[in-house]
């Protein structure tokens, strides 16, 4: 499946709940935010219905998001429904670790084999201030069951954040004690807090040539945005996503769909195609179908050329 631009879209990020048990300051919108009520929210048979129509046309890579997707219940029984399904050749969690060893086993069970772990400071107060109390253990000990579980690759999303977690170096600690892939990645302009926080790509590379030389290397499975690259002594590598100072728009390949069934084709508009009424009304496979290539040429050719607000305003809702 093409866009307009001749983009190759194979990949579909799906947000299974707007509700998270973190509070990170940077997700935090320009508003007041209210979790939608459950009813709002698509059901397991609902996402699973979108998902083969998706495969269908063209969709093979698959990630679920949040929120935090395991504060939803039976998330494991939905994964395991969804990779039951032929033509998915790549798929993955994104959580915030901190339910993850809980649920390591049946995620295990389910199928999962690939796992993002969002992890801003390795400082226990710092991480606590960041995430609105979050516990910086919890996420390790998640971290450390996953590792010997065997999932692999194991990524861990850390957003850059100008005057909090500007020392990289427990992040090149961590890479050189576990098998994990770290990705840095450039904070969103979601609220006015954010702006003064924005630390580019290019000065965290600077920060990191003390550590020796910087050799780029091939993405692992999964790369997606990412341009990845290898330090001595780390056990895997180090990636960077750049929407801003080097910005990935001319290779993008994904479209996403909000928890409420909201299908967006670009993370920096606000636009989107309402696939939960449709849905809910009963209306044809065909007509979904339908409905999501239209969305698809909307999508835009860069952030710049978004347009109606040119941002996010809910990281919850979309997911990243």
């Amino acid at each position: 499946m093409q866009d307009k631009y001749k983009r190759e879209i194979n990949y579909m990020r799906i947000s299974v709940t707007d509700r998270c048990n973190l509070n990170c300051f940077y997700c935090q919108p320009l508003k007041k935010a209210f979790f939608l009520p459950r009813s709002e929210i698509l059901t397991y048979e609902e996402f699973l219905r979108l998902v083969q129509i998706a495969i269908d046309l063209g969709i093979k890579k698959f990630r679920l998001t949040g929120g935090e997707p395991l504060v939803r219940k039976n998330l494991p029984f939905f994964i395991k429904k969804v990779l039951s399904l032929e033509g998915i050749e790549d798929f993955s969690l994104t959580t915030n670790g901190i339910l993850l060893g809980e649920f390591i086993d049946e995620l295990w069970e389910a199928g999962l084999r690939r796992i993002n772990i969002s992890l801003d400071s390795l400082d226990e107060k710092k991480y606590a201030e960041i995430t609105g109390g979050g516990n910086l253990k919890k996420v390790l000990n998640s971290l450390e069951k996953a590792i010997e579980k065997g999932f692999d690759p194991v990524k861990i999303n850390v957003v850059l954040l100008k005057g909090i977690n500007e020392d990289l170096s427990p992040f090149i600690e961590l890479a050189r004690n576990y098998p994990v892939y770290i990705r840095f990645i450039e904070l969103m302009n979601t609220n006015s807090k954010n702006k003064k926080h924005f630390l580019s790509c290019e000065d965290a590379r600077l920060r990191l040539s003390v550590y020796g030389e910087i050799i780029e290397v091939n993405s692992p499975q999964g790369g997606g945005p990412a341009k990845y690259y290898k330090l001595p002594g780390i056990k895997k590598s180090i990636g960077f996503i750049c929407p801003y100072s080097d910005h990935f728009c001319p290779t993008c390949n994904r479209l996403r769909i909000s928890a409420d069934g909201k299908l967006r084709p670009c993370l920096f508009s606000d636009w989107y195609m309402d696939l939960k009424t449709p849905l809910r009304q009963g209306v044809s496979d065909e007509k979904i179908k339908q409905l999501i290539l239209a969305c698809l040429k909307k999508k835009p050719l860069n952030r710049k050329k978004a347009g109606r607000g040119n941002k996010i305003i809910n990281m919850r809702e979309v997911g990243g």
